[in-house]
């Protein structure tokens, strides 16, 4: 339902507290005491069965007994009590109702169940169970058992937990920092932190969102509101339980790496969400954002009144990754009045700075142009009080913004005290008390500008003869489900590792010792060596049991050592079947790094892709990164930074670095098997080795499971269990236009030069009647967000002509946004000019009907020029109807009803 009714929960002229008692201390009580503190105008009706007012307002026995419907009902009542009042609510018509109870159970058999039922049945919202209400400040209403109003601003807080948002709030009032609205959900029985995304990313009023949760229960939902949210402001995430155990034992390597906090990083990370570790972190956070914009560049500036603390500044912003300012020759002579020492940055004042010298110091460096944010520390001494310099700062700061030089400025200042605290906060200066504090609330917005710019970074394309055998793959995976197996054996995992265009290492198998020095014996012949490996359904990691035998030479050495393997198994895990052996070449690589790569399950997010440094020790060493499919080569080279053996991949002394591209292309493929196979559980590629020449993979385990019931396919090509919805390739299709053959197709990131090129040759009318305004810079953050697209709720399908020239491909793109509800899309259309009449535009419409219908999309809508005739026909032939924009008479909204 997402942001349905959400203008009455949070913008309420009448709210009923059921369950309210005249005792002093009772959560009812709190929640009225709490509506009359933060000056609610609207109507309060308390109800309860045996009191005839409550603080002087009079009261109801039944929701049914007050004249008119409540649009918000606060839930007070024991757990048993509460889906009779979510009845009851929905029966009177009442939008949304806050359960502040406790202990609702689980399921649909407990009272929680029943109350989402009820509420179902009448569409009423619900808050909680678990809540302790919601605060919108501007709007006078705080129905909260938070311990104060908050103060009104721009930053909304949306918590799961109801004491993480009490200490956020909290400590929010005391330094004077404002929310527009504060929401505790509890356990989320209907409106969730989705939900919330989705309304607080469109409210106007909101410039920053700040989360706390515990966990998601709709992974689809959730990344598909974050990445909007992201993508429209600044959004941090607190995690609370991050090391957690997962709920299962891992069997293979990627599984065990791939613990639900890394998951859940992983997940964060995609979405473009910012994420803190702990609650002085999230101070920071909030400091920060409720005071100072996101700004361009990444460059600090330190000025302190002592060459020790700023230094530990510096030493801070180094530890985080920060980069330090260098000043240019012009900008160090402008600080020669007040510099002390050769040291530019950090500025060191001196132990005997006086307010003034503060000031005389950040005029130059506001203005100039060799750092992007300033940071001032203060340490109070004899000379110069903390309150002084804190006056001096904001004056200069202020008069600097007043002539049109807005520099970002953070302060930091040792024995804060209230005085301090709002001097900076009316300049609207971030304050924090510690350096640490200060580089971290910096690096906040840094790290911000960076999400947004990797979200809109082109991938490179793929190599256009990468083409999977699925079908191939299919059928390996299909056999070994239908022979009950959940393990692959070592041939069908070189098969499916092959239909992939993964190198591997030929296996032949053996069923017993002989049979494996046989095998072994024409490798051995020709000069080689072998590797032995167990083969057993029961034993997933084969050294655990010496189940690996490596640089073989003789048919001798491998017949003992088969031997050996089967005495150990049969000591150290008598219940394990032993299938048989398997026997690989030796590989003579000395330069390759040992990687592993591989596919994760999570129970949250679906499949998972892993990346690391491989070996038996991996998880000791524990040097990994997530990622969730699907992937492109951007997200993977990403994938692979993050790691700490990426620096190995690097070339060191006379060690030729490893082929970056080919183990990008391997996660990438990967992501794509994961995509096109559902049945594959967990693969594991331990090690995968890669040098200069490319990789390979040595040893590989692949899990297998049929899908259940409950993992039906969504529409098209989405994987079940897939929380990003990959690419709709299933969308593909031929067309002819006159003597044109033309191939329609979903667009993908890497389709932006092919955008730039086509907006070069449209004629400049045509681009103003399509975007309302001329166009004259197609930069790559406007290219990126035509391209770069959220399948769940937009589409965008390209026309590129076959047979034309690389320049003269691209014919036309129309485009479908859904919005948060998926009840309506908006479209647009664009063909080239030399183009038009050929039927083409249609074509492309009726494509994104098709789309709109296949989705659930029930109206399609978009606004249209007046005077744009020809889009105008085009819409009335597709029996769109058209009804006038009553506040701009230039446009006209074109509308259709896709089911009918």
């Amino acid at each position: 339902m997402s942001t349905y009714r959400f203008e009455a929960l949070l913008a309420p002229r009448r709210i009923a507290v059921v369950g309210a008692g005249d005792r002093p201390g009772s959560v009812g009580r709190a929640i009225i005491d709490g509506l009359r503190a933060g000056g609610f105008t609207g109507h309060i009706v308390p109800v309860h069965p045996r009191e005839a007012s409550v603080d002087g307002l009079p009261c109801s026995a039944r929701l049914a007994d007050i004249p008119q419907p409540p649009d918000l009902v606060m839930i007070a009542t024991p757990p048993e009590a509460v889906p009779a009042v979510v009845e009851e609510a929905g029966q009177v018509g009442a939008a949304a109702a806050v359960i502040l109870s406790a202990h609702l159970g689980h399921g649909a058999a407990a009272p929680v169940g029943a109350a989402q039922a009820a509420a179902r049945r009448h569409g009423l919202r619900l808050i909680g169970p678990d809540s302790i209400g919601l605060s919108v400040p501007a709007g006078g209403l705080n129905a909260s058992l938070l311990a104060r109003p908050p103060n009104p601003g721009d930053l909304a807080l949306v918590s799961q937990s109801g004491t993480v948002a009490s200490a956020i709030a909290e400590w929010a009032w005391r330094h004077g920092v404002g929310f527009s609205a504060v929401m505790t959900l509890g356990r989320s029985a209907d409106i969730d932190v989705a939900d919330c995304l989705d309304h607080f990313a469109e409210d106007s009023r909101t410039r920053a969102i700040v989360l706390s949760l515990h966990h998601v229960a709709d992974a689809r939902k959730f990344l598909t509101a974050a990445r909007a949210a992201a993508r429209a402001k600044p959004v941090v995430v607190l995690r609370i339980g991050r090391h957690e155990a997962p709920g299962h034992r891992p069997e293979t390597h990627t599984g065990a790496l791939a613990r639900p906090g890394a998951v859940y990083e992983a997940a964060f990370r995609r979405a473009g969400l910012l994420t803190v570790d702990g609650l002085d972190a999230m101070f920071s956070a909030v400091e920060t954002l409720g005071r100072q914009r996101p700004f361009p560049g990444n460059r600090l500036m330190i000025v302190s009144n002592g060459r020790g603390i700023g230094a530990l500044a510096a030493d801070r912003l180094a530890d985080f990754g920060g980069t330090l300012a260098t000043l240019g020759e012009a900008g160090a002579k402008s600080i020669e009045p007040v510099q002390h020492g050769s040291q530019t940055n950090p500025l060191d004042l001196g132990i005997d700075a006086v307010p003034q010298d503060y000031a005389r110091a950040l005029e130059p460096l506001l203005g100039g142009r060799d750092s992007d944010a300033l940071l001032s520390v203060h340490v109070p001494t004899a000379r110069a009080g903390s309150r002084e310099v804190a006056r001096s700062v904001a004056d200069a700061v202020t008069m600097a913004r007043a002539s049109g030089r807005r520099k970002p400025v953070f302060a930091v200042s040792i024995g804060e005290d209230e005085a301090i605290r709002r001097i900076y906060a009316e300049a609207k200066i971030p304050l924090f008390a510690t350096d640490a504090d200060a580089v971290e609330g910096f690096l906040h917005l840094v790290r911000y500008r960076e999400a947004q710019s990797d979200l809109m970074r082109t991938p490179d394309a793929l190599p256009r003869d990468f083409s999977p055998d699925v079908a191939a793959a299919r059928r390996v995976v299909d056999r070994a489900l239908e022979e009950g197996r959940s393990w692959l054996d070592p041939y069908a995992v070189t098969e499916l590792l092959a239909a992939y265009r993964i190198e591997s290492l030929p296996v032949s198998l053996a069923p017993d010792p002989d049979g494996a020095a046989a095998a072994a014996w024409p490798l051995i012949a020709g000069g080689g060596t072998v590797a032995l490996k167990l083969v057993s359904p029961d034993v997933v990691h084969k050294s655990e049991v010496g189940g690996v035998r490596l640089g073989l030479t003789s048919e001798a050495d491998v017949r003992e050592a088969a031997h050996s393997m089967i005495a150990r198994v049969r000591a150290l895990r008598p219940e394990a079947r032993v299938a048989g052996f398997a026997v690989q070449p030796m590989l003579r690589r000395p330069q390759g790094r040992e990687l592993i790569a591989g596919l994760a399950e999570d129970p949250v997010f679906g499949p998972v892709v892993v990346f690391g440094r491989g070996g038996t020790a991996v998880e000791v060493i524990d040097d990994r990164a997530l990622a969730l499919p699907p992937l492109d080569l951007a997200l993977a080279s990403e994938l692979i930074g993050r790691t700490r053996v990426a620096r190995r991949l690097a070339a060191y002394r006379d060690v030729p670095a490893a082929d970056l591209s080919a183990i990008a292309l391997v996660l990438v493929k990967l992501s794509q098997l994961a995509a096109d196979l559902p049945a594959v559980r967990e693969l594991d590629i331990n090690p995968l080795l890669a040098d200069a020449e490319g990789v390979v993979a040595l040893d590989a385990r692949v899990r297998v499971a049929p899908e259940t019931g409950s993992q039906t396919r969504r529409r098209g090509n989405w994987h079940p269990r897939f929380a990003i919805r990959p690419y709709p390739s299933d969308w593909e299709r031929r067309l002819v236009a006159g003597e044109r053959h033309i191939h329609v197709r979903p667009v993908r990131p890497d389709d932006e030069g092919m955008f730039r090129t086509f907006f070069a040759q449209v004629d400049p009318e045509d681009v103003r009647l399509r975007f309302f305004a001329p166009v004259r810079d197609f930069s790559h953050v406007f290219l990126a967000r035509l391209t770069q697209l959220d399948y769940s709720r937009a589409i965008a399908f390209v026309a590129i002509e076959e047979a034309a020239e690389e320049d003269q491909r691209m014919l036309g793109a129309v485009r479908l946004h859904a919005d948060a509800n998926h009840e309506s899309g908006e479209f647009a259309i664009l063909v080239r000019s030399d183009i038009k009449g050929t039927g083409l535009g249609i074509a492309l419409m009726r494509m994104m009907l098709d789309w709109a219908k296949a989705e659930g999309i029930a109206r399609v809508e978009g606004s249209v020029l007046t005077e744009n005739r020809a889009m105008r026909a085009v819409c009335r032939h597709l029996g769109f109807e058209e009804r006038p924009v009553p506040d701009d008479p230039s446009l006209v909204q074109a509308t259709l009803k896709v089911g009918e």
